[in-house]
């Protein structure tokens, strides 16, 4: 019996060493962070204009971007964030209770079950997740009224 294991643990190590360092299917594009971890590159269509963004390799920002593409509409919140209702909830697991954000940063706030985007810093608040932030200016998002937005995995 030990003969016939010993022929066969190889092949099968061998196996699971090929499965396990092959590439992994990804349903949205990534980009790997100077810490090694995976991150989701998403963009907002604005009207003509098209925002590039990156999530966060975590519960909540690979959930978030399990939702996409998603068409919002997004309006002003106390004249700091602009915020949608999202679908569903989304998986919080791991996240720290409360977050300071800054201008820049896609957030969900799991009180309500909303999409946050600042565009001015905040108070650190309970129940808010960061999710990703912006990579460049946001002006297009800088308007009154609703606003439409595409959000969707960057090519």
């Amino acid at each position: 019996m030990s003969r016939r294991h010993g022929s066969t643990l190889p092949r099968v190590a061998s196996l699971l060493a090929a499965l396990l360092s092959g590439p992994a299917p990804a349903e949205t594009p990534h980009t790997s962070s100077p810490e090694g971890t995976a991150m989701t590159r998403i963009q907002l269509i604005v009207g003509g204009e098209t925002l590039s963004a990156t999530l966060d390799d975590t519960p909540a920002g690979r959930d978030f971007a399990a939702l996409l593409p998603l068409e919002l509409s997004l309006t002003d919140y106390h004249a700091t964030e602009k915020i949608a209702d999202l679908p569903r909830t989304l998986d919080t697991r791991g996240a720290p209770a409360k977050y300071a954000p800054s201008a820049g940063d896609i957030t969900y706030y799991a009180p309500w079950g909303n999409l946050a985007i600042f565009y001015k810093p905040f108070q650190s608040s309970r129940g808010l997740v960061r999710l990703g932030a912006f990579d460049g200016p946001i002006d297009a998002l800088l308007r009154d009224g609703a606003i439409a937005v595409r959000i969707e995995a960057a090519e």
